[in-house]
């Protein structure tokens, strides 16, 4: 009986150093191995990919904004609550495409669009008048943008031509070059749009 005692003593006690060892190597030195890598060799990501102006941090570069300003261009539809571009509650609208709350919202959004730019005629693209499925698109195409050019430009008493290089400049090719569509990162361009004159 004293025996068995014993040995049981033993396993809890190498039970515990196992554990004291394991919450050292996992807990502590693990994490900041893995994090100082990320320091070094992605800083920008391993800190939320900030687009940083003027030393002010603005956003993220994966994280869309709300802009309403006609001076603005105009993001994704973001279904998150209870604000929109909720970060902590990424969410799509879960609409199938005959669902009423959703032609209510495509049609609200080409209602909106076309009351702040009623001379464009070019077809509106799909993705200014459609949710993004995380709720957090930070991107539209390169159609959506080109849209919204001449909005833009009249809300701000300038010329499309003063609007349309920053456009260009903050368009992404695609990731390795073959996956995905060209697309422009909102946030981005619209920073941008503050430096011209």
């Amino acid at each position: 009986m004293e025996a068995k005692q014993v040995k049981i003593g033993a396993h809890i006690k190498n039970a515990l150093i196992m554990l004291a060892v394991m919450t050292v190597i996992t807990g502590i030195i693990y994490p900041l191995l893995v994090t100082g890598i990320a320091q070094l060799a992605f800083n920008s990501q391993a800190n939320g990919s900030l687009i940083i102006k003027g030393g002010k941090a603005y956003g993220s570069q994966l994280i869309g904004q709300q802009f309403s300003d006609p001076r603005y261009f105009w993001g994704r539809l973001s279904a998150t609550s209870p604000d929109p571009y909720n970060g902590a509650a990424s969410s799509g609208s879960n609409y199938g495409p005959i669902n009423p709350a959703l032609q209510d919202a495509v049609q609200a959004r080409i209602k909106d669009l076309k009351s702040f730019d009623p001379d464009n005629k070019l077809p509106i693209p799909v993705d200014l008048v459609t949710y993004s499925a995380s709720g957090l698109d930070p991107h539209i195409s390169v159609a959506a943008a080109m849209y919204q050019v001449d909005r833009v430009a009249k809300y701000r008493n300038s010329e499309p031509e003063k609007i349309l290089p920053l456009v260009h400049a903050a368009t992404e090719g695609r990731q390795l070059g073959i996956l995905g569509e060209p697309r422009v990162n909102v946030l981005q361009l619209n920073l941008s749009l503050d430096d011209v004159r």
